[in-house]
């Protein structure tokens, strides 16, 4: 049974078809997105919607990510031991060329990106996809790569039962999608579990248990903002500028990174260490990171307007994301915040905005609750709409700081996605000019 018919759940039916497998289909919308695609390409499959029975004779459910194990049609399913596992449990089952798998709470498609392009640069056939992009069993269809870059989630890491990475990298772990996961304990466990049956990880030097859960890998690159030791991947500060460094080895001062912000320098390193483990050219992976501008609503910059610089990172949709995105700013902010906070705690956020807070707009469902988290002198003001957050957030400014959108929520309760939220904001700051 696939469970879910949304891109993933797609992806699972077309690898059915060139399968030969039959399935049954189930979606708890009684009009989902990927129907009419279903029945032209299984016209006879079983399709059930709404509701939450489980039918008679399944042995295995192939359930999209989007879907928790606390859907009622999972629960049972679970009570009866039936097997529940991810696109990307299938995928490892059949990619016939080495993969990298990268995860974490924050930076994962800004890396993943990186390492494609990094490939590319190397003279390597790669094809990256998963959790980005185009889904990991629609990957399979063209002709083998030399690599696959994966960027997976901790939903699709939860349900896959062995997954033989060449290069398993986590970036940070941080509490996020605590509505899906039972508790913060179960969320840490899926990042971590990228490293089980690994052959060789990248580990954030500042995660320690990182460290712990890859000692069983062949060989094993760290990466931070601290110096690094030989061999590893970090920052050194020579004649008052900062390098990206490989033990004492200066690579790249961060001046010549096209992308912006700390987080960024270490998405950088992250990816060369990945690279590093990958045997690619060093000048390769260097010349791509001089050129990447980052990838949209990840730290973009939209535009300058009276001397104020607005920035769009829509993409933070966590506490943690947000915090990495205010540290990143060296003027003072007018933050936009709010929307849906997946059950989060907004307290960090009000500790990383302390002495650099203009002012603060929130929108959303949970404004209120960031409001009272922030617990700040500072004005605060609450906005309908991300036309009205702008304004109020232009008006707020004074000249040369920075009015960030970093949300640390999900967007669901207003946008279709976080893109949709971002070109908003853009859009908003656009009509500023006007």
């Amino acid at each position: 049974m696939v469970v879910g018919l949304g891109a993933t759940g797609l992806s699972i039916a077309r690898y059915m078809q060139r399968s030969d497998i039959n399935a049954t289909y189930f979606d708890s919308r009684d009009e989902p997105p990927g129907l009419d695609e279903l029945a032209k390409m299984r016209p006879d499959a079983k399709v059930l919607l709404g509701g939450s029975k489980l039918p008679k004779g399944i042995e295995r459910i192939i359930a999209s990510p989007g879907v928790s194990d606390s859907h009622p049609l999972l629960t049972k399913a679970h009570k009866k031991k039936l097997e529940v596992i991810s696109d990307i449990e299938l995928f490892a089952r059949d990619a016939e060329a080495p993969f990298v798998a990268i995860t974490g709470s924050n930076g994962k498609s800004t890396v993943t990106t990186l390492l494609y392009h990094m490939c590319k640069a190397d003279g390597r056939a790669a094809l990256a996809g998963g959790n980005l992009g185009e889904p990991a069993l629609d990957l399979l269809v063209a002709d083998k790569p030399d690599v696959y870059v994966l960027e997976l989630s901790s939903f699709q890491l939860h349900r896959t039962q062995k997954l033989p990475a060449e290069v398993a990298v986590l970036l940070n772990v941080s509490p996020d999608h605590l509505d899906w996961h039972e508790d913060e304990n179960e969320y840490r466990q899926s990042k971590y579990r990228v490293y089980r049956e690994a052959k060789t990880a990248v580990i954030n030097r500042a995660d320690k248990d990182a460290a712990q859960h890859s000692k069983h890998c062949d060989r094993v690159v760290s990466f931070g903002l601290d110096a690094p030791a030989e061999g590893q991947y970090g920052l050194r500060e020579d004649n008052d500028e900062i390098y990206l460094a490989c033990g004492e080895t200066l690579l790249l001062s961060t001046r010549d990174l096209t992308m912006y912000g700390v987080h960024n320098q270490l998405n950088a390193l992250a990816a060369l260490a990945a690279g590093d483990l990958l045997g690619l050219e060093l000048e390769s992976m260097l010349q791509v990171l001089v050129e990447f501008p980052g990838l949209p609503h990840r730290m973009q910059f939209v535009a300058r307007v009276g001397a104020v610089d607005y920035i769009n990172d829509s993409k933070a949709t966590n506490v943690a994301a947000a915090v990495a995105s205010i540290e990143s700013v060296e003027s003072m902010l007018v933050l936009v915040a709010g929307g849906d906070g997946k059950g989060g705690d907004f307290g960090e956020l009000a500790v990383a905005v302390e002495d650099k807070l203009r002012g603060v707009v929130l929108i959303g469902k949970d404004a209120e609750k960031i409001a009272h988290a922030l617990d700040t002198v500072m004005p605060v003001h609450f906005a309908d709409t991300m036309g009205a957050a702008v304004t109020m957030a232009a008006n707020c400014a004074e000249s040369d700081d920075t009015v960030l959108l970093a949300p640390a929520c999900a967007s669901l309760d207003q946008y279709a996605s976080f893109m949709k939220r971002g070109d908003s904001f853009c859009d908003a700051v656009e009509a500023l000019k006007r």
